[in-house]
């Protein structure tokens, strides 16, 4: 950070301009390809941004700044000092994601803003094909020694009345759970919190905010501003020991804040394919990635657990056994062991006085269990309480890595404050150094952490199938809209496989072998359009054993891809998404609550001729119509989806 110092101390002399503010400075930042443009100034002595998008202005002039508890807000009053810009080009493999391999070219330019008090506060801007992001570097200075960070001055100002879409979460501590609800931005409110990503529909192109790079910081909110003009504004996640604060700073260091990220794509489909919460995040920290496996799993909790064969299905070794028997039958790679399986668990979200992740239960054999698995070729992963793993942290890690455990299931955070954030951090480097993959529930939104730590396969922070046991919520204009909001920031761990499907009026809620509202179509569907490098495969054994129809296109799909396409669709209404692994092209339709039929065009398939394994949606919600058409690059596939319905097909090159 020593030549942020130095450019910003050279234009110290320059505050003798203050006195006026007749001539505002802007200085201006173009994507590579030009159609992404940033303009920043100090108009009216205030630091401001504004973008647009081929030509037409996505974000009207807005606030810049931060919020300090030594010395104030930093917005105001400010001149435009100095300015570096470059060029470059984000190069890097990702070992688990919707991608393999990212290139994107950026431009940046960080701009130097000083008050004529002498303090001052860089902001450093990338202007790439797919979008702007911005972050501020306040560097170590005599104006702002032990100061700390109460907030942010940061807003998005909207030139007109946009139409939105976002989930309110209404308080800081949550899971981060919820529907994506429409919203115009004329009804956004100084006391909402949103969370990210907020997408929004402009005159010539959808953009989606979010963050990336989250480290040493809170957890960022977006709320209506308060003098009632539209947009939105940053409110950061307090800390518990000291709510007026949000971010407690180190001495002798600059304070560097993650980045602000406005995604851009002509469509709102296309934000699918956008990789910038990757990019702009820090390197990976694990030089070795052979030991990341990722892959699909039977999982006890969501469907009972229930097994005929088992009396007294539950935590015992005759249960978990049932399990890695259907997932080594089925072809799954894993079996996730949830809550139970420790001396003193118990309640799940409560932490009982004895509890300890290094010792599990005599009675389950869990060793007997990992030697099983591993006969069968089935890894084991376990969950755990997130409390109950910090108090023994190091002690477990080890002990998991000796017994052979695959990885761990982290759960009940329900935070995003300053010290929440540091625990993640802190628990995926200790996770690399075991050889331990992570699936982290009770968490909040991605902000492209799986480029840091590609071990950390999948999170929730996402309305999932869970829901399905006590409420109504889970629809298919829910998930619909997921793959549109939520699954534009990293992967879900939205538990899909969901084989007990009825039609709404016949849905009710409940916790054992639940129902899910939807067809099987979508059912598979789901298991392409959402992307989880970790997939729970989630219903009992039996109910696969009972309707098996469709089983074997969720065994084989793959779970990491090479390539991610936006096909066709509307929020709200269905969304078909193609990704790719290696030769074969893998499609995916989830339908809203209205059936269609809709035209699927082929254009991305490469040369030749393709054989194409269509599953669609058949005369009942747990029936599919297959079929085995021959197909090429300037063909259009028309998939007919039921009502709460969707479809998923599977493209192999003829040689």
């Amino acid at each position: 950070m020593g030549a942020i110092r130095n450019a910003l101390l050279a234009g110290a002399g320059l505050t003798a301009l203050y006195g006026s503010q007749a001539y505002a400075e802007t200085r201006t930042l173009s994507s590579p390809d030009g159609a992404v443009s940033v303009q920043v100034s100090d108009e009216s002595g205030q630091a401001r941004y504004a973008v647009s998008y081929k030509g037409k202005a996505l974000i009207s002039p807005s606030g810049l700044g931060l919020e300090l508890s030594k010395g104030g807000r930093f917005s105001y009053g400010v001149k435009i000092v100095g300015a570096e810009a470059g060029s470059g080009e984000d190069v890097y493999d990702l070992p688990a994601a919707k991608v393999s391999h990212v290139a994107q070219k950026r431009n940046e330019l960080a701009v130097d803003f000083q008050e004529e008090s002498g303090r001052r506060l860089r902001v450093v801007f990338r202007a790439y094909d797919q979008g702007v992001a911005f972050r501020y570097v306040l560097p170590e200075q005599p104006a702002t020694a032990a100061t700390n960070v109460n907030d942010e001055v940061t807003s998005f100002d909207f030139p007109k009345d946009y139409g939105c879409w976002g989930l309110n979460l209404g308080k800081f501590g949550s899971s981060h759970e919820g529907e994506f609800d429409a919203v115009q931005a004329s009804k956004f409110r100084e006391h909402n919190l949103f969370d990210a990503p907020v997408v929004c529909q402009g005159d010539n192109a959808a953009f989606a905010i979010a963050e990336a790079d989250l480290k040493d910081w809170a957890g960022m909110y977006l709320r209506g501003k308060g003098d009632g003009r539209l947009g939105l504004g940053v409110k950061l996640s307090p800390r518990l020991d000291d709510p007026s604060t949000a971010v407690r700073t180190r001495l002798g260091a600059d304070v560097v804040s993650p980045w602000r990220v406005i995604m851009i794509a002509p469509k709102a489909g296309q934000l699918v394919e956008n990789t910038l919460l990757t990019t702009l995040s820090a390197p990976s920290v694990v030089a070795d990635t052979s030991w990341i496996k990722p892959g699909k799993a039977a999982w006890d909790w969501w469907n009972g657990p229930s097994l005929k064969a088992v009396p007294n299905a539950g935590m015992n070794p005759e249960t978990i056994k049932g399990y890695i028997d259907f997932a080594a039958k089925t072809g799954l790679e894993y079996m996730l062991i949830d809550e139970g399986w420790n001396v003193g668990a118990g309640g799940a979200s409560v932490v009982r006085p004895g509890a300890d992740v290094t010792r599990p239960k005599p009675e389950l054999d869990l060793p007997g269990l990992i030697a099983y698995g591993q006969d069968k070729k089935v890894g084991i992963w376990l969950w755990l309480n997130w409390k109950s793993l910090d108090a023994q942290m190091d002690e477990a890690l080890a002990l998991y890595e000796q017994w052979g455990i695959k990885g761990i299931k982290v759960d009940f955070m329900d935070r995003d404050d300053q010290q929440m954030v540091d625990f993640y951090h802190r628990l995926l480097k200790r996770a690399a150094e075991h050889h331990l993959m992570v699936d982290l529930h009770g968490a909040y939104h991605p902000t492209g952490l799986i480029r840091t730590y590609p071990h950390y396969l999948t999170q929730e922070g996402v309305l999932g199938a869970e829901y399905n046991k006590w409420s109504v919520r889970i629809t298919a204009s829910h998930n619909v809209n997921l793959a549109y909001t939520r699954l534009l920031l990293g992967p879900m761990d939205y538990t899909p496989g969901g084989f007990r499907n009825v039609t709404p009026d016949k849905f009710e809620p409940r916790d054992k072998l639940p129902f899910v509202q939807t067809t099987r179509g979508q059912a598979l569907g789901m298991f392409v359009v959402f992307d989880s490098p970790f997939a729970i495969v989630a219903d009992s054994p039996d109910t696969y054993a009972e309707s098996p129809e469709g089983l074997d296109f969720a065994a084989a799909v793959p779970t990491t891809w090479d390539e991610v396409r936006f096909v066709t669709g509307e929020i709200g209404q269905s969304i078909v998404v193609a990704r790719r692994k290696g030769s074969e092209w893998w499609v995916g339709a989830l339908n809203n609550e209205t059936a269609r039929t809709v035209k699927v065009p082929l254009d991305f398939l490469g040369k030749g001729s393709w054989k194409a394994d269509v599953r669609e949606d058949g005369a009942t919600p747990t029936s599919l119509k297959g079929s085995n058409p021959s197909l090429t690059a300037t063909s259009t596939l028309s998939l007919k989806l039921a009502a709460s319905g969707g479809a998923a097909v599977r493209l192999t090159p003829v040689q």
